[in-house]
């Protein structure tokens, strides 16, 4: 939904983002809109661009010097947004904008938490690897990305991946939920023995290298 007290410009630059109409996007810019523009929902052209997964429109803001962090009525920003849609392509496009990678979203998670939740193994993969995300990032219902890829997957081969990689990313396999619940205990409550035997293992692996280090 558009600011219908917006400037014509900058309604123009918002609809444009929308729908992914690079040219117009450009002459609304030449009209004067400004870049930073908002709908009634709080979101600037870069936001509703993320949202569609409009990258080549976000390029092109990107380099017009739009904000990747600025955040809407509900918090969520371009950035944040990402890890929802789950779009590698997105992730790179908002990266030269310098991402803030510790804002978070209205449930106090990084982007890699819903990622994880969903089941968005390539996303998970990139963003670790190309960005200083917290791998162990704890969200306000006490879960990190790791806790939710158990807690709110479905055990199937997706989040098997999303789970390797974020222990392959150095997670914490130990780290509990609010109520002391480790994601193994998780996995294994829910009959995810793939998720659990992986887990199982990180923790051991992890056991040995402390006691390892400890006999130096």
């Amino acid at each position: 939904m558009t600011n219908s007290s917006a400037a014509p410009a900058d309604l123009a630059l918002l609809a444009a983002a929308h729908r992914g109409d690079t040219d117009a996007v450009r002459a609304a810019l030449l009209a004067g809109a400004d870049v930073e523009a908002r709908d009634e929902e709080g979101r600037t052209a870069l936001l509703r661009a993320a949202l569609a997964d409009r990258v080549p429109v976000a390029e092109l803001l990107v380099a017009r010097g739009a904000d990747v962090n600025a955040r809407d009525a509900r918090e969520d920003s371009a950035w944040l947004v990402t890890g929802v849609t789950g779009s590698v392509a997105m992730m790179r496009a908002l990266l030269p904008g310098a991402p803030d990678v510790t804002l978070t979203n209205r449930f106090g998670g990084v982007s890699v938490i819903p990622a994880s939740e969903r089941g968005h193994v390539a996303y998970v993969r990139a963003v670790l690897a190309e960005t200083a995300t917290d791998v162990d990032h704890v969200n306000r219902l006490g879960w990190t990305a790791l806790l939710e890829a158990v807690v709110l997957g479905d055990g199937g081969r997706r989040h098997q991946e999303v789970v390797e990689a974020l222990l392959a990313a150095g997670a914490d396999p130990l780290l509990p939920d609010g109520d002391g619940v480790t994601a193994r205990a998780h996995a294994e409550r829910r009959g995810f023995r793939t998720i659990a035997d992986l887990l199982r293992r990180a923790e051991s692996d992890g056991t040995d290298a402390h006691r390892k280090g400890g006999q130096r």
